[in-house]
């Protein structure tokens, strides 16, 4: 779907930053009480974490918890929270049962009326072991997605993405270049990436693209011990920090100036000049 031109005006975005457990229902509670207060302070937009329904270790677990599309309690209920308060809301991710029998991990944007505007599976998986032995093996659960995603909103383009997709700068380029100009990033990044690399990512994801960047996030210690960073944060196309949540359970607010697009990409054209180019090896 394309996104179109950037809008105009000032957008009044939220993120809101939860600490899930591994039950749906508490988990939701807790999401839909914080949209609500978010929407109270007057933001228009309002994202989520990934995983927002349940963060469980292992697949056993989260295969037990997994609905289809048609059958999975979360859809219905942001829909119906995005009707309610007359906000956009991104659904963070939810864990969603395929025809293969593995899951997607989905994100789904719906507008102020409840309807499902565009929904994207993460593209990358987070297969890796940390320093410290921390091992995630995501593709033993998910099946990866394959498209990449604009949808278009009253505010311009909104290029979907989810946490480890952040690494892979080519996603965020072909999100802008495909008329995103509002970037959203759900995540539930571990403690020890998230200090080491999450700000420097996400600035650098507004910078080259001249997008504002939404990145929601999970915080605090879940199911067996796992810790996730928090800070979620509003960036603007500069690479200035607009709002950070630093580590508690909540949400924050910024005013996104759309007018600041344009005037970013004018100052720094970097999307117009692409240039083809070949990879010599030497010495191999």
């Amino acid at each position: 779907m394309s996104g179109g031109a950037a809008g105009t005006g000032v957008l009044r975005a939220a993120c809101v930053q939860v600490n899930a457990g591994t039950e749906l229902e508490p988990n939701l509670r807790t999401a839909g009480d914080l949209v609500r207060r978010a929407r109270d302070a007057g933001a228009d937009f309002i994202a989520l974490p990934e995983n927002v329904g349940w963060i469980v270790q292992g697949r056993d677990k989260t295969m037990q918890r997994v609905r289809s599309e048609a059958e999975h309690p979360g859809i219905p209920f942001f829909a119906d929270l995005a009707r309610e308060t007359g906000a956009w809301i991104l659904g963070g991710t939810l864990h969603v049962l395929l025809e293969d029998g593995r899951a997607a991990n989905r994100s789904y944007l719906f507008d102020s009326g409840g309807r499902i505007v565009a929904s994207y599976d993460k593209i990358h998986m987070f297969d890796v072991t940390l320093k410290d032995g921390e091992s995630y093996r995501e593709s033993a659960t998910f099946r990866p997605g394959e498209r990449a995603v604009v949808a278009s909103s009253p505010w311009g383009g909104i290029g979907m993405s989810v946490c480890y997709d952040v690494r892979f700068a080519y996603l965020y380029r072909a999100l802008a270049k495909a008329g995103a100009s509002i970037l959203t990033v759900p995540a539930a990044f571990t403690v020890p990436t998230g200090r080491a690399h999450w700000h420097t990512l996400l600035r650098t994801r507004a910078i080259e693209t001249g997008c504002f960047v939404i990145a929601p996030a999970q915080t605090g210690s879940h199911d067996q011990g796992r810790q996730t960073y928090g800070h979620s944060l509003l960036i603007a196309p500069w690479g200035e920090v607009l709002a950070d949540a630093g580590t508690d359970v909540g949400f924050i607010t910024a005013d996104l100036d759309l007018d600041r697009i344009a005037e970013a990409r004018g100052m720094v054209p970097s999307l117009t000049h692409d240039r083809a180019f070949e990879v010599e090896r030497i010495g191999f």
